[in-house]
């Protein structure tokens, strides 16, 4: 049986398990699942967790490796579990030579057996300085939108993110293997490319010259004009650079969607979360990039119940929705990750924070009706994902029915059903 592999977590996870799938299968690894996982909240810890006991429950013959995020910042506590064969570190699923050593480790527990510290190949995720590019020649192969890594690691330290820690410090791949890579994924019949990584508008600050991410953006849409969308993954609003304002205003390549790590709309909270911009900040960004490409469609994380937040602090966050005009929007329950200054400030209630997701989801569900409500009768080219639905420029899903996948179809938007467009 094959490598399979499960994913957790964010873009940059799903691009990465492909890599690793490669990589297990080239080394010789057969019957292994591979839980590539996410360190953002507890849930998401637990999640990968409750998956591991299911999976050996239903295979048991197969083994299981953990790897991603939270692997790298608690590997003992899966090295502990008795369905867990081997923990590879975040750097090193990356690289053939840890799946090699992976089958080398299984053919001695076979014969041996091996302790809950034998089981760990996790070096240290800081050490890491260089990032190697990964053209991927099967990359989801037949689908229309894929992703291109451009970015890993973080150099920043909000108090409650843990995943500087599961990536390490920011490190990018050079603009030229990015531009090879996405003019062959082009030339495979990928009709857009997202480019993704941990901390997107930190692009190229570790290369020679110290190029931006909108200088790397104008290189893809100059040097592959055959590609027809390019989008941008979420991004730091107070690292955007000249360039990439002017592609965004200048090139109908560049998708008009842009996801935002806001976190809050209060300002103490966002001095405590240790965040660099401004409430203010936010909303004059927002207006910018309306005046530059009308109709722009922003998505936003925001964290609900972050430590000391009050009720006023967190209607602040709520009215943010509409003062930003955001229409897709990631809400996350407050979670404590180990190790961070914000699991050692005063904490609310669970049920406070359960309750105000909640709430901020109510109100993001309410703009997203708005924003489906206002595309009624507007034209709008959409790529057809799949033989049932499609993506508008802005990101907003389409019902079709009768396209071929990979198309861009120019279609006016009859109606909605709440969840989708109609044509």
């Amino acid at each position: 049986m094959s490598v399979d592999v499960v994913t957790f977590g964010c873009r940059l996870n799903a691009f990465e398990s492909e890599v690793i799938r490669r990589e297990a299968e080239h080394a010789g690894l057969t019957d292994t699942i591979v839980i590539n996982s996410c360190a953002v909240t507890n849930e998401a810890v637990a999640q990968a967790r409750q998956s591991i006991r299911r999976l050996k429950r239903e295979r048991p013959g197969a083994r299981i490796v953990v790897t991603g995020c939270a692997a790298q910042t608690q590997p003992k506590m899966f090295a502990d579990m008795a369905e867990v064969d081997r923990v590879v570190g975040n750097d090193d699923k990356m690289r053939g030579e840890a799946w090699r050593d992976a089958r080398v480790s299984f053919d001695v527990a076979s014969s041996f057996g091996v302790s809950s510290s034998e089981k760990i190949a996790v070096a240290d995720i800081m050490a890491v300085r260089k990032m190697a590019p990964h053209l991927l020649e099967g990359f989801q192969r037949g689908l229309p939108r894929v992703f291109v890594q451009v970015q890993n690691g973080c150099d920043h330290r909000c108090t409650f993110c843990i995943i500087p820690y599961g990536r390490g410090n920011s490190r990018s791949v050079p603009m030229g293997a990015v531009v090879d890579q996405v003019r062959a994924l082009v030339a495979r019949g990928h009709a857009e490319i997202v480019l993704t990584g941990v901390d997107l508008t930190s692009y190229g600050a570790d290369l020679p010259g110290a190029p931006k991410l909108g200088a790397l953006v104008k290189q893809i849409l100059r040097h592959v004009p055959e590609l027809k969308r390019l989008r941008i993954s979420s991004i730091d609003s107070i690292e955007v650079d000249r360039d990439l304002l002017d592609v965004i205003a200048k090139d109908e390549r560049l998708m008009p969607h842009l996801h935002l790590s806001l976190q809050s709309g209060d300002d103490l909270i966002l001095k405590r979360m240790k965040r660099r911009h401004s409430r203010k900040h936010a909303i004059d960004f927002c207006a910018q990039l309306r005046r530059l490409r009308p109709g722009i469609a922003f998505g936003a994380d925001i964290i609900a119940g972050f430590p000391t937040e009050s009720d006023d602090m967190f209607a602040r966050s709520q009215e943010l929705v509409e003062e930003c005009d955001l229409t897709f929007l990631h809400v996350f329950p407050y979670s404590p990750r180990p190790g961070t200054p914000a699991a050692r400030m005063p904490q609310l209630r669970g049920e406070v924070i359960k309750e105000r997701a909640k709430r901020l989801r109510a109100t993001g569900e309410a703009a997203l009706q708005r924003r489906l409500a206002a595309e009624v009768g507007k034209t709008r080219l959409v790529l057809i994902e799949s033989d049932r639905q499609g993506r508008t420029e802005h990101f907003m899903p389409v019902a079709i029915s009768g396209e071929t996948p990979g198309a861009v179809r120019r279609l006016v938007m009859a109606g909605y059903d709440g969840v989708r467009l109609r044509t």
